[in-house]
């Protein structure tokens, strides 16, 4: 299990903000791994291997997070995600069946 600063140091290494969705996350791991891989590496005096077994680290530590992270189901927590869920909801019991 990783540590708050472990997180913070793969969340910054990678360049996301305070929050982040899982799509992001892998979608900054890939545009940097394929900037810093050694085969695509057009950058002279950088060390390929070093920078990647970071980004390595970065991702997997984030998505062992991410991965054993609790959602919660709570009529509360799914309408902050959703607001217009109250909308919808409203509708719904107004339906005919």
């Amino acid at each position: 299990m990783a540590t708050f600063k472990e997180i913070e140091e793969a969340r910054r290494l990678l360049g996301l903000g305070e929050t982040a969705k899982l799509k992001e996350i892998k979608r900054a791991f890939r545009t940097l791994a394929h900037r810093y891989h050694p085969d695509k590496n057009t950058i002279e005096n950088v060390d390929e291997a070093e920078i990647m077994k970071r980004l390595n680290w970065a991702y997997k530590i984030l998505m062992d997070y991410c991965n054993e992270y609790k959602y919660s189901f709570g009529q509360e927590d799914v309408a902050r995600v959703y607001p217009d869920e109250d909308d919808y909801n409203k509708w719904r019991e107004n339906w005919p069946f």
